[in-house]
Parts: C-alpha cells; sequence; structure tokens
C-alpha cells in the first residue's frame, strides 16, 4: 500500500542517492557505456519464388518434417486425385526442421518444380 509516508520516504532516499552520485562523479574517472543490443546485420532480402501458372506436367514434393506421419501422405493424395496431371512425391525430410538436409534440397531442386512443406501445428 503507497501511503504519504513511503512516498516520502522514497523521495527522500531519491534525493540522497543522487546528492551523493553527483559529488562522487566529479571526483571519479568517467567510463563508457556500451549498447547491450549491438549492431545487427543487415538483412538480406529474399524475394519470393514465382508462382507456377500451372501444375499439369509438374512434379510437386511434399516433404515432411515429423508431423505424423498420417497427415501429409493423406494432403499428398487428396492433392494427386484434385490435380492428376501432376506428379506429387511424397519425402520425409531427414531431422528436425532445424536441420539441414543437403540431399533432399538438391533433389528437389533437380527433379521438382514446387514443394509443400508441413511445418508442425
Amino acid at each position: 500500500m503507497k501511503t504519504p509516508a513511503c512516498r516520502a520516504w522514497a523521495g527522500v532516499f531519491l534525493a540522497f542517492t543522487l546528492l551523493a552520485g553527483f559529488g562522487a562523479a566529479a571526483e571519479e574517472d568517467m567510463i563508457s557505456i556500451l549498447n547491450p543490443r549491438g549492431t545487427p546485420p543487415p538483412i538480406r532480402l529474399v524475394p519470393m519464388a514465382p508462382r507456377l501458372d500451372t501444375l499439369d506436367g509438374k512434379t510437386i514434393y511434399v516433404v515432411n518434417i515429423g508431423f505424423g506421419d498420417t497427415f501429409l501422405p493423406e494432403v499428398r493424395n487428396v492433392l494427386a486425385e484434385k490435380y492428376p496431371k501432376a506428379d506429387w512425391v511424397f519425402k520425409r525430410k531427414a531431422g528436425s526442421y532445424f536441420d539441414d538436409d543437403p540431399k533432399l534440397w538438391a533433389e528437389i531442386k533437380e527433379k521438382g518444380n514446387a514443394m509443400i512443406m508441413g511445418v508442425g501445428h
């Protein structure tokens, strides 16, 4: 509870701290303070890939990172029924979302035209 007495003591403490600090600061050496946030590196903008004009004759990869092994295969099946002229390839990515899978990325770049990646819920 903030009472007038508490406020008065806080004011006395603040005034004493400020007055004591001014006298001591004049006699001591100055120090430099660095910004703890630092300077972030510049952001490299990467444009989005252009959209495909059609899915006919295209190879689309459906990549699962471990979000269950039933949902994304079913998504692949539904899309294959809706777009039968496209080739739908289901792949399981090695590791977790944060792990790199250079073999899979190279395969998709070489053989695929697009990718759908399930990243979780």
